[in-house]
């Protein structure tokens, strides 16, 4: 399979790797990145790089690519998605689909042109065994009716201070903190409960990454993730505009909750969460490695797993693999997909309103903003917010 990459940047490169190891005839004929910071990484295990283009269209037209890969800062995926749909090849983009209230609109409206299937999108919790699990027990039953979500995404310092480096730092190329790393959360979250969020509050802020916690600015542990694109080299000292800690709280439009706590400075890293129903409740930890699920009213152990299978060098708890394998089934024979292009905008815009709460410090009710997704999705006009 010959495939295109815009965007060569750390996660491209890796996942490059991964789709080489599910299938050893996929192959890069060619990509577009003013600077492929990925291109040690793809040298590192043996992996051409294909050509270099100058711009989207350059590389389809050269190439004709069966496969497009798109993986740019995020304030870049609509351009570079307007291109793509250019040509005939199926589009695989990373998350966050858009990194905008504006964007997600815009391109809902070029998806009402019924080119939505082409697009895939790389929300890789979706395909993990862990997830799975947890979607059969919510399908047979034994959770019932979900009431409410307690979860957390905490990443390790060396992490964290990536994204005080890196072209991440800024909302305007990321979107924010949230939306580029946890909108993963947020759409499992939303698809387990199986309806939109109607009411958002949130609250954060820099509380790891400032200057009076300076005294550990030199640690190599803080520099051991290179930074990519725009990258700059102050952690604590760092001019970016994203928060390190933030706290959500989300009402579905069925009266289930969620509180969502995200930290980028935890030595002890997880992604957990609790969901209590009606019928039981289930607690999993995707980098703790386990899902146990207890009955209600007797609190008997009906399900405990402690040992998924870790794959030789995936970094998303199996996920990255089997993504890979299922996006390659798709392409060559339209196998259905476990997420859409449609739950990515949601989860996504999601995000988008939740940092507006942060920022205004209010409540936002989604009525509106759903009702004008929907009519975007439609490709009728969009009323104008007040």
């Amino acid at each position: 399979m010959k495939v295109g990459i815009v965007g060569l940047g750390n996660r491209l490169a890796y996942l490059a790797r991964v789709f080489t190891s599910v299938e050893p005839d996929w192959r890069i004929a060619g990509h577009v990145d003013p600077e492929p910071v990925g291109l040690d990484y793809l040298g590192e295990h043996g992996i051409e790089a294909g050509r270099h283009y100058p711009d989207t269209a350059r590389l389809l037209a050269g190439e004709k690519p069966d496969m497009l890969l798109i993986g740019s800062p995020n304030h870049l995926h609509l351009q570079h998605l307007r291109e793509a749909l250019q040509g005939d090849a199926p589009i695989f983009c990373e998350k966050p689909v858009v990194a905008t209230e504006a964007e997600t609109m815009e391109l809902l409206g070029m998806l009402a042109g019924g080119v939505d299937q082409r697009i895939l999108i790389g929300l890789v919790l979706r395909y993990t065994p862990l997830y799975q699990d947890m979607m059969a027990a919510l399908r047979d039953g034994t959770i019932g009716e979900i009431a409410s979500i307690e979860a957390a995404e905490h990443i390790q310092p060396y992490h964290g201070a990536f994204f005080m480096r890196d072209w991440r730092r800024y909302e305007a190329f990321s979107g924010s903190f949230l939306l580029e790393k946890c909108c993963h959360d947020l759409d499992i979250y939303q698809s387990m409960v199986g309806c939109r969020a109607q009411r958002v509050a949130s609250f954060g802020g820099r509380r790891s990454f400032i200057p009076r916690h300076g005294n550990l600015e030199d640690r190599e542990i803080h520099h051991r993730k290179k930074a990519g694109w725009n990258g700059a080299t102050a952690v604590f000292h760092s001019d970016a505009d994203i928060v390190d800690a933030q706290t959500a709280i989300i009402e579905y439009e069925n009266g289930a909750s969620l509180a969502f706590h995200a930290n980028m400075n935890v030595p002890d890293f997880f992604r957990r969460f609790c969901v209590v129903g009606s019928h039981g409740m289930a607690e999993g930890d995707f980098i703790r490695n386990y899902l146990r699920i207890h009955a209600t009213p007797s609190g008997e152990c009906v399900l405990d797993r402690e040992s998924y299978a870790r794959t030789t060098f995936g970094v998303h708890y199996g996920g990255d693999e089997r993504m890979a394998a299922d996006v390659l089934a798709n392409v060559r024979h339209g196998a259905p997909l476990p997420v859409s292009v449609y739950d990515a905008l949601e989860a996504g815009l999601t995000a988008i309103k939740i940092d507006e709460a942060r920022r205004s410090r209010t409540m936002i009710d989604l009525t509106e903003t759903w009702a004008r997704f929907d009519a975007a999705k439609l490709g009728l006009p969009i009323a104008t917010e007040a």
